[in-house]
């Protein structure tokens, strides 16, 4: 019985840690530019005293190993905001935080009242040469083409630091849409952005309550096998186990 509690048990804890998952792209449905996440698991193989025989067999249990980000671009929004700029395809811009370097596709940008362009939380958006964006007072209109090159009406300001991954499965999460690398980024030279328009968070939320559905199904199915696995070993013990 304690095998099959176990192995019982080792799925229902996975299945709460996924439903951790789904919840948190449903909080985050309308977050800019967010990439949904989804588990990944493996079969985990215990030895029993019988697996050192030819015809011994191993207990299989569920492990969640991971979690795999959907890295598929979201819808882009028109918002006819100047300072709003989508990335088409791929890439993320370049922040530079107290933390250090951090990248990011939510390009829901301002100026600040030095008229450095920053994101939401008042951070420097990079150029390509690594240098903060900077407006004179005087410059009012400004343009953004798609390969990224700021202009206003005294001409070229910058050009936008749009950088990729070989692997973006390696950038790891760090607050207000942000990422930390561990790898060293490349410049994309000709990036394809879109001034006055905004990503939309690639969660699906019909999806994700299927998925929240299926999972408490699942949840279930494995609360019920423990129940019927208890009631099957207490009648059990009340046959073989002899009455004083």
């Amino acid at each position: 019985m304690e095998n099959t509690g176990y192995i019982a048990l080792s799925r229902q804890n996975a299945l709460w840690r996924q439903m951790d998952v789904i919840a948190n792209n449903m909080a985050n449905a309308n977050t800019p530019a967010y990439k949904g996440e989804q588990m990944m698991f493996r079969e985990f193989l215990v030895d029993t005293r019988s697996s050192t025989r030819t015809t011994g067999t191993k207990l299989s249990f569920v492990q969640d190993m991971g979690v795999l980000r959907d890295t598929r671009e979201g819808a882009l929004t028109k918002t006819d905001n100047p300072l709003d700029i989508g990335i088409h395809g791929d890439g993320y811009f370049q922040i530079e935080t107290q933390a250090g370097m951090r990248y990011s596709r939510n390009g829901h940008f301002r100026l600040d009242e030095g008229g450095m362009l920053v994101n939401s939380q008042g951070f420097a958006v990079m150029d390509n040469q690594d240098n903060p964006i900077i407006f004179a007072p005087n410059e009012t209109r400004i343009e953004i083409s798609g390969d990224g090159t700021v202009s206003t009406e005294n001409g070229v300001v910058a050009k936008l630091k749009v950088v990729r991954f070989a692997n973006e499965q390696t950038l790891r999460k760090a607050g207000d849409s942000l990422y930390d690398a561990t790898d060293e980024p490349e410049t994309i030279e000709r990036p394809q952005v879109v001034q006055g328009m905004m990503e939309e968070s690639n969660v699906q939320p019909v999806l994700e309550i299927t998925k929240m559905t299926e999972l408490l199904r699942q949840y279930q199915a494995a609360q019920n096998m423990i129940e019927r696995e208890h009631d099957r070993t207490m009648k059990a013990i009340e046959t073989l186990v002899p009455r004083a």
